[in-house]
């Protein structure tokens, strides 16, 4: 199978500009689609996304459009957006002429509610015709943008299709994996934005080294439980989106999941921090998404229950470390 010739994003966020640079610098041609007219003009004008990304210039010859028609010519369509979008975005493109052989890659990181499905599972109930991939891995947009050193793993069921991929992105300073197990993968960067919640309650508290270790290494422990559950080979979680991805948003002050967790363990309350930001913080919806997938099947998932209890004003940011610690002892394994 050949190169990609004509890259379109879904997205206009930092991720998908952060994407849409790496694969620019790999030579692509890249068209971004953006859903607010506003925003997308200023793209185009200022050669800045200054609302997601601010300081980065884009390049002249970026293409910006609202306007879905205009990634019919796109052999390779990346979806960028927060993950209660995905559904619209998914009719919204089967909508439209894609190229027969488009390949869609989903760059989101969530589980719908309700359903239980994963992304790249709403996708292809909406373009069957077409091969479905994943990326996830440990890669702040902040980062990508400024071509600091990153790894991510791309799945696909199509090994020929993730090679594709796999040369597209990879560069001098961004390296890509491929993997077979696409619900690893996503179950793996979807799980841990819960976690960073955690984490981040832990840093509002001033609780210490210790007690973050201690979290993070039981959250590990808690995602490889339910993602396995769901389909996911435990495996998978010991790799980039798994442990990688647990480890930098657990730690790094870009992470908006560990800052909602900061803030809230400050005081404040979720609707408080959510009127303060402009950019979503997808571990609050999978929150309530996880908790439903564990209930459905009765997998112990204590933490996420816990910030599940947070988040709905249920408990204090204390409640929650007490009744984390207060668990009957246990062996480790």
């Amino acid at each position: 199978m050949s190169a990609f010739t004509n890259v379109g994003i879904v997205g206009a966020g930092s991720w998908g500009t952060a994407l849409a640079l790496q694969l620019h610098a790999n030579g692509l041609p890249i068209t971004l689609r953006g859903h607010e007219a506003e925003h997308v003009h200023a793209l185009a004008t200022t050669r800045e996304n200054a609302l997601y990304l601010p300081g980065v210039t884009l390049p002249e010859s970026f293409r910006f459009t609202t306007e879905f028609r205009d990634l019919e010519t796109c052999d390779l369509l990346l979806v960028a957006t927060p993950s209660k979008a995905i559904r619209e975005v998914a009719g919204a493109l089967a909508s439209v002429s894609l190229q027969p052989d488009a390949v869609l890659l989903s760059c989101t990181k969530g589980v719908e509610r309700g359903t239980g499905l994963r992304m790249s599972e709403v996708l292809a109930a909406a373009l069957p015709q077409h091969a479905i991939a994943v990326l996830s891995g440990p890669s702040h947009a902040e980062e990508v943008a400024r071509g600091m050193p990153t790894a991510v793993v791309l799945g696909c069921a199509n090994a020929a299709v993730a090679e594709r991929l796999q040369g597209a992105f990879t560069g001098k300073f961004f390296r890509a994996y491929t993997s077979s197990d696409v619900a690893g993968i996503e179950l793996g960067g979807a799980l841990k934005n819960i976690f960073a919640i955690a984490a981040g309650v832990s840093d509002g508290l001033g609780l210490g080294d210790n007690s973050k270790a201690a979290l993070v290494t039981r959250a590990l422990a808690e995602l490889i439980r339910l993602g396995a559950a769901l389909g996911g080979r435990p495996e998978t979680f010991q790799g980039l989106s798994g442990i990688g991805d647990l480890i930098v948003t657990c730690f790094s002050q870009h992470s908006r999941n560990r800052l909602v967790g900061e803030r809230l363990g400050r005081g404040e309350t979720l609707a408080q921090v959510a009127a303060s930001m402009a950019m979503v913080a997808e571990g609050v919806p999978t929150t309530y998404s996880a908790c439903e997938c564990a209930d459905r099947l009765g997998i112990d998932a204590p933490i996420i229950r816990e910030i599940r209890a947070l988040l709905d004003g249920e408990r204090t940011p204390r409640e929650v470390l007490a009744n984390l610690l207060g668990r009957d002892p246990r062996a480790e394994s």
